[in-house]
Formats: structure tokens, sequence, C-alpha cells
């Protein structure tokens, strides 16, 4: 993710130096090619810049605000990607005045499509909020919700794509089964979910009303319907939402 971050901004941040570290040398010769300039360590990071993006796995996060708090940058703007880790966390780990603004992206990000949940705290400027997005929507685009609702957001953009996957491989295996090429298939669905999507955003109706628009009196579509509305798919959907906030809340230590 951090990787796909450092190219969504490549050029498009003005004279705006980008500095990028990881343990691994390999890993960071790959992040050089998408235009940033390695630091040798977290130090220098926080030396040469202003904003700092954590993008790190959760066994190494502590490690990282460890060297975060002794850099002691207290104007540094710190931008957390890392998933149920609240603002709090960040700040009990480096300092208690640390400027924190949480995102919640997801993975399409790496195809500059990403839908970013952010939230900041009171510390953070209204200047600094601003250029934190635009490093996130170089990549996509970006709502704004409160913090106390960052953990609730993750089953809705962070987790999401896996459970839309999930619902996607329902419709191949039918298509293998009915004796339809699954890639053609799979296409022809994939281009339902973007024109569906559109439709949701652009349209100006509500989702029960695009239902609707489906759906004739007696036809094919209603026929379907009933099968979901028998198995309880938004019931379904909310416990899967349900069960990933309980987990963000067990990883945030909250």
């Amino acid at each position: 993710m951090g990787s796909a971050i450092i190219k969504g901004v490549n050029g498009k941040l003005g004279n705006t130096a980008v500095f990028a570290y990881d343990s691994s040398p390999e890993k960071l010769k790959g992040l050089k090619t998408f235009g940033a300039t390695a630091a040798e360590s977290i130090a220098e990071l926080v030396r040469k810049c202003d904003y700092v993006l954590l993008a790190v796995k959760p066994q190494t996060l502590d490690e990282v605000l460890k060297e975060l708090k002794e850099a002691d940058k207290r104007e540094l703007v710190i931008i957390s990607i890392c998933a149920g880790i609240s603002a709090e966390y960040i700040r009990e780990r480096t300092f208690a005045e640390a400027k924190v603004v949480l995102v919640m992206p997801n993975t399409p990000m790496m195809l500059g499509s990403g839908a970013s949940a952010m939230s900041r705290d009171d510390k953070v400027s209204d200047a600094e909020f601003e250029f934190a997005k635009k490093i996130i929507c170089s990549c996509g685009t970006a709502e704004v919700i409160p913090m106390e609702k960052m953990k609730e957001i993750i089953a809705i953009n962070g987790s999401s794509p896996a459970f839309i996957y999930l619902y996607a491989k329902g419709f191949t295996q039918y298509a293998a089964k009915a004796g339809i090429d699954e890639e053609a298939a799979l296409r022809l669905f994939s281009q339902s979910l973007i024109g569906s999507a559109r439709m949701m955003t652009e349209s100006g109706m509500s989702v029960d009303e695009l239902i609707k628009q489906v759906s004739s009196p007696g036809g094919t579509t209603l026929a379907g319907l009933q099968e979901l509305y028998n198995g309880r798919l938004t019931e379904v959907v909310i416990k899967a939402c349900e069960a990933c906030t309980a987990r963000a809340y067990e990883l945030g230590g909250k």
C-alpha cells in the first residue's frame, strides 16, 4: 500500500520531495523507481520530512513509533494507514501533542482507484490536513469521517473489496456450472459492478429505487432476489461488518 501511494503521488505534489525508508534494501530499491529518494534511517526520514506516512506491519509498528519519538520532531504530521490503530495509540508511543491523521485505504489504490476514509485530531491544522488529503487522493478518492468511527469504517471500504470478490466468485462458479466461459462472465460481472457503482453515485436514486428499477414484476431479477432475501443477504453483510469491526478493536487494543 505504501508503494501504491508513493507511485500515486509521483509528479502530483509539485516541487515536494518524497523520501522513503524500508528495512529491506530490496524493497527500498523498488520504491526509488517510483520517484522516491531513499533515506538511510527513520531518523533521517524525520529530519527531512514534514509528513511521515506509516505503512508498516503491526508487528513492527511499535518499534517504528519508538524511533519517531526518539527523533523528537514535534511539528511532524503522522499519517497512519495501520488498520485499527487509534491516534491515542500513536500519541502514547510518540508524544502527547503529536499531530495524527488516520487513513483507512483499500487495495484498489494500487490502480489509482482507491476509496479511503480519513480523519484527524484537533492538533492538525486545516492546511496540514488538506495536504494529507492531497497525498491520499493521488490514488483515488477520500471521505472525511469522525475519528471515533475509524474502526467501524474498515468494513465499508477497507475490507469490502474482499467481500465483493467473494460475491463475484459465486457468479463465476455459476457461469462454469452453466457452461459459460468464466473469464467472459467475470468481465461482464466486473463491468456490471462499475456501472452499478456509477448508478449509485450519479443517478440520484436511492439503493431501493435502483433495485426496483431492475426488478420487473414477475421477472427474472425478482426470482433471483427472492433467493437472496431468503438467504438474508443484508443480515449476513451486517454480521460480516460487525465481525470486522470487533476484530479492529481487538487489534487496536481497545
